[in-house]
């Protein structure tokens, strides 16, 4: 029997690139092709180059068919020179010595007839960006400035500032901007005008920095002879463009009422628009110039409501959400102003769940007596709600309403009906929400804890419910006969517990809240239990008047935002500023950035030798923008210098954290210590009926022994991490000591090392440190690496744990976690 012929070779197709030999096929094609005259030459290279782009998506490198495809180029077809053209301009960057090649016909092609392929040609050849080539773009720039075709001009104004990027000094010889600020005025295209601004506003702003003259020159863009010609052709202008023009008003200053005046008349229109940004803009020149003009400025926001609520209701989700940030500063500025439109602001039921919060936060601002009936009646409907986290943003904003004072009896008995509905979670927000009630009304609290009273501390779940109807224990337990038993059970389950909001306030209960408080391993939970304990033991009148003194009404809420920042948010209308609430250099700026993530990959690390047990040497080192991770050797303020010039520095092991507590506190929750006897018992534990048999014992500790002297090089730590699979992801506190210990980030290194645990790379910048560590299992070879990411301004660290012994992952993580909330307090 004849064996089977194979199949022919199925040919790569463009979605199916094959790899190397799919190049090597596609070089050779494209050879044949360079001098090719045939009829359907042109169709075959339109295939062949559409396989090169394809492979190049895919992420093939086709570098080696540079050449070849260059050769290709000499064609008058455009679709073949848009393809050739995106090609090199993706391999130049990175081959500069084949870029070189291209030059010869990037420039012949700025000399075509055809204004396209001028145009793409003198954009390809701007987007080189090969400082070795500049010299090759002045000329075709210059030229290109002044040619008959808006295309080709369009392009000119861009690449301008590209080369200005690329090489400000050949730029600025070239005096590019001062032909980029007469085309501006002169020429008759929109677009072309619309891209010489951008491109002036841009390098004038980068050249301020370091020339008088350039200021000078952003000066003169503000000047009202520019603002009104360009003010005059907005309606000439895209989109886009008229944003940039707008931009541009919104910083000019006018001579006198009557320019205001013809600025807004000329843009009455631009409020009518169907682009949102384009909208938002002109708002932001009609506010900025009014700002002097009181009774002007509250008219205008009566003209701006109107389209604001148009756009709200008529585009995107995104564009509702982006649109109802801006209403919602404006709200706060003006709340009576939109108090009859908060029909507006009632959620829909399409409303994804950001914009119905952001819609919840209005109808609280613009809450009155008017309307506050209305608005109440809608927020209680939301408490219902199968979206759990809108369900809480409605109760919430029911109780800020109330502590505004308007119809607070109302109000009070919707709340107390929230209590009725048999939902942990609805259950929890009315608690913390009655507390704040009681703090602000004090009248309030026979009606309101009557009801309370008869809810189960066994029914509420959340931490922050339980805390408020603790406190709501302690502060009217006179109206409550059974708070003491509440308290007591809420004792007995103390470990079962895992928040820090647990105040002990009844003197019930007392002894065993303070031992239970004083065994706690939460470290905010330890040093409350640790106060009050000392303050009994100093005066119980003087305990009793910090603890409970005479009730007073809060009057005020404080607010989570100044009126400074509130107005730098304005300042910055029409801006991510206002989407996040925040001024822009609180997320610009790197000292305002909060918690970002870091990359996994350890190849770029900074990582130094290893560090003796007790010795930390110091290299120096320069801070800069990469410098996400330094040295553990980094030179410390206190080292002290050595012959060689290096940096070291001793310490001591940290104290364990009783140490700074009397043999009384210690014997609370450690009744075995040899340090206490009955002759240091105080009359103040009898009374608390805290005797030391009956005190509860410490937790264990973790059940792992470490290694003292690991060593681990950076090499093998790196490929270690990379090959190990993660066995913990979590996230831990830091003692408020700790938190600020970290002012000197070799403090912590140096506490964790006193443990047995090695730091092998740290770095960062405050708020944001992070470090890498690892320990050794005693008499195992197995290790333990760990990923410490520490935000200092929130005293939260994030951990990420890989261990090669996984059976003992968990106590690794445990003695870790330990260790790292006693840091500070040595």
């Amino acid at each position: 029997m004849a064996p089977t012929a194979p199949s022919p070779a199925k040919s790569a197709s463009p979605s199916q690139p094959s790899g190397k030999s799919e190049v090597s096929d596609l070089k050779q094609q494209l050879r044949q092709l360079a001098g090719s005259r045939a009829p359907d030459a042109d169709d075959q290279r339109r295939d062949v180059f559409k396989r090169v782009i394809s492979c190049m998506t895919a992420g093939i490198d086709v570098s080696a068919a540079f050449g070849e495809m260059v050769l290709c180029s000499a064609t008058s077809d455009v679709v073949l020179k848009k393809m050739c053209y995106l090609y090199v301009g993706v391999h130049a960057r990175a081959h500069p010595d084949l870029a070189l090649l291209t030059i010869n016909f990037l420039q012949r092609d700025c000399r075509d007839q055809d204004p396209t392929i001028r145009g793409l040609a003198l954009r390809s050849l701007c987007s080189l960006r090969v400082p070795n080539l500049v010299e090759y773009l002045v000329t075709p720039l210059t030229t290109g400035l002044k040619d008959p075709s808006a295309y080709v001009r369009m392009v000119a104004a861009v690449g301008a500032a590209k080369l200005y990027h690329i090489s400000a000094t050949t730029c600025l010889d070239a005096d590019l901007p001062a032909a980029l600020k007469a085309l501006m005025l002169s020429d008759p295209d929109a677009q072309v005008v619309a891209n010489c601004l951008h491109s002036l506003l841009e390098i004038w702003t980068l050249e301020a920095a370091n020339s008088e003259a350039a200021g000078r020159e952003i000066e003169t863009l503000y000047s009202k002879p520019v603002v009104f010609y360009l003010l005059n052709k907005i309606k000439e202008f895209s989109e886009w463009a008229q944003c940039h023009v707008l931009e541009l008003a919104s910083k000019f200053i006018p001579s006198d009422n009557n320019e205001i005046f013809d600025i807004m008349n000329l843009l009455e229109d631009r409020l009518q628009h169907a682009n949102g940004a384009v909208v938002l803009a002109t708002i932001k020149v009609f506010l900025h110039l009014t700002m002097s003009m009181t009774d002007v400025h509250q008219q205008v926001y009566e003209r701006i409501k109107a389209p604001l609520l148009t756009l709200v209701g008529a585009g995107s989700p995104e564009q509702s959400y982006s649109v109802l940030c801006h209403l919602h500063l404006l709200v706060m500025r003006a709340p009576m102003l939109f108090s009859s439109d908060y029909k507006s602001f009632y959620c829909q039921f399409s409303d994804p769940s950001y914009v119905k919060k952001l819609k919840l936060e209005m109808l609280t601002a613009i809450a009155n007596e008017s309307n506050t009936y209305e608005i109440v009646t809608e927020l209680c409907e939301y408490a219902g709600n199968v979206d759990v986290p809108i369900a809480r943003e409605s109760i919430r904003a029911v109780g800020k309403i109330a502590l505004q004072q308007y119809d607070v009896n109302a109000i009070v008995d919707r709340l107390l009906q929230f209590l009725e509905m048999d939902k942990d979670y609805v259950t929890a927000e009315t608690l913390v929400l009655v507390k704040d009630l009681l703090r602000k009304y004090p009248q309030w609290s026979h009606d309101c804890i009557a009801v309370v009273g008869n809810i189960s501390s066994q029914n509420i779940q959340e931490p922050k419910g339980k805390a408020a109807l603790i406190w709501m224990l302690g502060e009217y337990s006179q109206d409550m006969h059974d708070a003491p038993y509440v308290l007591e059970n809420l004792v007995d389950n103390w470990d079962e517990e895992q928040s820090p909001e647990r105040p002990p306030e009844t003197q019930k209960a007392l002894g065993a809240t303070l031992a239970a408080g004083l065994a706690d391993t939460h470290q905010d939970v330890h040093d409350r239990a640790l106060f009050y304990y000392r303050l009994l033991q100093y005066d119980p009148a003087v305990a009793e008047r910090v603890v409970n003194p005479p009730k007073q009404a809060v009057s005020v809420f404080a607010d989570t935002q100044s009126s400074e920042i509130k107005d730098r948010i304005f300042d910055e209308f029409n801006s991510l500023s206002v989407v996040y609430q925040k001024p822009s250099y609180m997320f610009t700026d790197k000292e305002h950035r909060g918690t970002f993530e870091y990359s996994e990959d350890l190849a770029n690390l900074t990582v130094g030798a290893e560090a003796p047990e007790t010795v930390i040497s110091a290299q120096r080192y320069q801070e800069s923008d990469n410098d996400l991770l330094l040295s553990t050797s980094d030179k410390e303020d206190s080292g002290i210098r050595s012959s060689n010039g290096s940096y070291t520095s001793t310490y001591n092991a940290p104290s364990d954290l009783l140490s700074s507590q009397t043999p009384a506190e210690t014997a609370l929750i450690n009744p075995s210590s040899s340090t206490y006897s009955t002759q240091t018992n105080f009359s103040l534990d009898d009374l608390l009926g805290l005797g030391v048999p009956d005190a509860p014992a410490p937790p264990p500790p973790p059940a792992l022994a470490l290694n003292s002297k690991p060593v681990l090089d950076p090499a093998t730590f790196q490929k270690k991490w990379g090959q190990l699979a993660l066995s913990f992801s979590q996230e831990c506190s830091l003692s408020p000591q700790g938190a600020a210990s970290l002012m000197n980030p070799q403090s912590l290194i140096r506490h964790m090392q006193s443990n047995y645990i090695q730091c092998i790379a740290s770095g960062g910048q405050p708020p944001n440190y992070k470090f890498y560590f690892y320990g050794q299992k005693a008499g195992a070879a197995a290790f333990y690496l760990v990923e410490c990411i520490v935000n200092t301004a929130s005293a939260k660290a994030q951990l990420k744990i890989k261990a090669e012994d996984g059976t003992t992952a968990e106590a690794f993580s445990t003695l870790f976690q330990s260790v790292l909330s006693q840091f500070g307090h040595s």
